[in-house]
């Protein structure tokens, strides 16, 4: 494809500043058109980022002439739907994590792209942004040793759960919607993002409840997990402790030192080795979807590879379907 003339299909909070505006920065790239259920919304979002096109209308976007690749950035819901109508008008699809509902409607989507021979990838950016490529590349020099284990830990209060403008709850810990609650929402990105270090998950197992009551989506989860390189790993996620004690950590020890990280802070990583810790700041791009999308692009044009595809996106969906499936029955 010499010229990509982008269309969005959901043009909401996470394509405000995250993506959105990365379309028109790349290359060889455009953002044409977008779409939103809410008209008025979607002429204001195409107003505001100088979009030519906008449509409250799916099918319209999707089936668009000048539209030649589709951004699918609505909630999980509606992934699959989406992604299978952009497949049958054969257009390439960039679809939002997570990838869809379940690890069925994962192959299906995959499926479809195949049939009709056009390339799928999913938003799971930290895959390509310069802090999280600057870890991996520590790991792979082998400056901590051999990699032993990977220890997750994400706590944040009931404030995460604030209601919206109707005075409804967020549609992240509406399982119908989300797949799950913040579990799905967010760590998503952690598992993800381990996969493309370590390789795919072999084995996980977890166990979900219910502590707080103030949705009926699981608020706690704690997992095991080893990686077919045989590192092995464990997580705590937790939706409803004391604001003082949020934390956002990933710990990676090997046989010589250690890398700690944040998944969603924008804090220097540490790396410890023989006694000492240094502190390592890498900035984050203004958009953070913008380097994966550069690959997007570049795979598109023939120049490049994506490293987040329709397979990838769905091991992680597999995965975290495993480590709640005693929950969701």
């Amino acid at each position: 494809m010499d010229e990509i003339n982008w269309g969005i299909v959901g043009c909401g909070d996470v394509t405000e500043l995250k993506s959105g505006p990365a379309f028109n920065k790349i290359a060889g790239s455009k953002l044409i058109s977008v779409m939103r259920r809410n008209g008025a919304k979607a002429e204001d979002y195409a107003r505001r980022h100088h979009v030519p096109n906008w449509t409250d209308n799916a099918d319209e976007l999707i089936n668009d002439p000048g539209v030649n690749a589709i951004y699918i950035a609505t909630p999980p819901a509606s992934h699959a739907e989406f992604v299978l109508k952009a497949a049958q008008a054969k257009k390439p699809v960039y679809v939002e994590k997570p990838m869809a509902l379940t690890s069925v409607e994962c192959e299906t989507m995959i499926a479809a792209c195949k049939e009709n021979n056009i390339p799928l990838f999913v938003a799971y950016y930290r895959r390509c942004l310069p802090n999280f490529l600057t870890v991996k590349e520590i790991i792979e020099s082998g400056e901590i040793g051999e990699i032993r284990f990977v220890t997750i830990n994400l706590f944040y209060s009931n404030d995460l759960c604030r209601q919206d403008e109707n005075d409804d709850l967020p549609w992240r810990v509406k399982s119908e919607i989300s797949g799950g609650g913040y579990f799905v929402d967010l760590a998503s990105h952690q598992l993800d993002w381990l996969d493309f270090v370590f390789g795919p998950i072999k084995f996980a197992e977890g166990l979900a409840r219910n502590q707080g009551g103030f949705y009926l989506a699981e608020d706690i989860v704690t997992a095991n997990f080893e990686f077919e390189s045989e590192v092995v790993g464990n997580g705590i996620w937790c939706f409803t402790t004391e604001k003082s004690l949020w934390r956002d950590r990933i710990e990676i020890f090997g046989s010589k030192g250690k890398v700690t990280l944040a998944t969603f802070e924008r804090v220097p990583f540490l790396l410890e080795k023989s006694g000492e810790t240094m502190e390592i700041n890498v900035p984050y791009p203004e958009n953070i979807q913008r380097p994966l999308i550069q690959t997007v692009v570049d795979e598109l044009a023939g120049s490049g590879k994506c490293p987040s595809t329709g397979e990838s996106g769905a091991r992680t969906t597999r995965i975290m379907e495993t480590i709640l499936s005693g929950y969701y029955q």
